[in-house]
């Protein structure tokens, strides 16, 4: 019996990473928060009170973005494309 040379078996594991490539062109890469900004409602620095966010600072592989939440929400990452890349 001759043994087969190419199966498709053989090229099962280039779904990971063509999946992390269209999850790339879709959303970016992430940037986690650094620091933020919020309310303090008589709290002080509780970690269990709920606080409402006016400012967020996200870091990550394109550099810094400030975002100025409308909801008073942060989350810990957002997905960012390259500056330069974005149209406007």
């Amino acid at each position: 019996m001759k043994p087969r040379l190419f199966r498709l078996s053989y090229f099962i594991w280039l779904i990971v990473p063509a999946g992390l490539y269209a999850a790339y062109l879709t959303y970016g890469l992430p940037h986690g928060r650094f620091s933020y900004v919020w309310i303090d409602q008589g709290h002080g620095l509780d970690p269990f009170a709920d606080r409402y966010y006016t400012h967020c600072r996200y870091i990550g592989p394109y550099g810094s973005f400030d975002v100025y939440p409308r909801d008073g929400q942060c989350a810990w990452i957002r997905f960012y494309f390259a500056p330069d890349a974005v149209d406007e």
